[in-house]
């Protein structure tokens, strides 16, 4: 790759985050390609849980996303399940989709305290290290604080960080929509805590871009059900799982984020999957070309 260029300077160097997500989203898609090997659609393609089998699926993935994508996301666990030979499956996706010129999130909801935390950063977001991939996913549910130290280690490394704030599985909704008694944010829910949290980590990004800590805010949901508003979110990236198999329709992105739908990334995994390897590409350049013509659209949520 050559360092500066217009496409390739989108996976790494000096950069920000913000600034090579917000370039990737406005030179391809806000398409969010999610890279989910399970056993069962492993097995239905042919391919085993395997080096070979992991390495295959990542490259029908990475190489549909190509170009028409801003983003590809592993999900970790998947590869982690075939161990020491998932790792190195893993690793020659996330080179190839950097090589593609996508940025990689790698979905691995860390969230641990001091040290622990910081390495598991390092590990994944050290632009010299194992992974390097471009973001992570992070829980805060050891406190907003503990997150602390990996956000020094994704700036350090011009990386980002997408902070789960809202998710659609029904567990979370006691706990994410509970009302805090004391504190700062003191009678706001614990999902809106977070999300004035992550947008007080945006300071300073201006109207042209965004920031490089973001949200994971599930697409099937009722922001308002969780206390958190539009306005709220502001220069905070949003990755928004829940689109296809889930429910979610992507010509309800305004409707869904209203102001903010166009730092949203439209994450979709077993949509794309149904029909088979050789489908992937066109459902993918399907979805990028609904995600473009949802956002030119004008207007918000009613």
């Amino acid at each position: 790759m050559t360092p500066g260029s217009v496409d390739t300077a989108l996976t790494g160097g000096p950069t920000p985050f913000g600034v090579r997500l917000a370039a990737a989203i406005g030179s391809r898609s806000a398409l969010c390609v999610g890279i989910d090997p399970h056993v069962a659609t492993l097995a239905a393609w042919g391919l085993g849980r395997d080096e070979a089998g992991l390495t295959a699926f990542g490259r029908v993935l990475v190489d549909a996303a190509a170009g028409r994508a801003a983003v590809v996301k592993p999900q970790v666990a998947f590869f982690e399940a075939a161990g020491v030979a998932g790792y190195r499956a893993l690793d020659a996706t996330i080179r190839r989709a950097r090589d593609a010129g996508l940025l990689v999130v790698a979905d691995v909801k860390r969230g641990d305290i001091g040290t622990t935390g910081d390495d598991y950063a390092t590990a994944w977001l050290d632009r010299d290290g194992p992974f390097a991939a471009d973001a992570m996913t992070v829980s805060p549910y050891l406190g907003y604080g503990s997150l602390r130290g990996t956000l020094d280690v994704a700036r350090a490394n011009d990386a980002g960080v997408f902070v789960l704030a809202a998710t659609s599985n029904p567990e979370a909704r006691v706990l994410q929509t509970a009302v805090l008694a004391e504190g700062p944010r003191a009678g706001r829910t614990v999902a809106a805590g977070i999300v004035l949290d992550v947008a007080d980590d945006n300071p300073g990004v201006d109207a042209t871009t965004i920031g490089d800590v973001g949200l994971v805010l599930g697409a099937t949901l009722d922001l308002t059900d969780f206390g958190i508003t539009e306005d709220e979110i502001g220069s905070s990236p949003v990755l928004a799982p829940g689109f296809g198999a889930q429910g979610a329709r992507i010509e309800d992105l305004r409707a869904l984020y209203g102001s903010r739908a166009e730092q949203v990334l439209v994450s979709e995994s077993r949509g794309l999957l149904g029909d088979g390897p050789d489908g992937v590409a066109a459902l993918v350049a399907d979805r990028a070309d609904r995600i473009r013509a949802a956002l030119a659209t004008t207007g918000s949520a009613a």
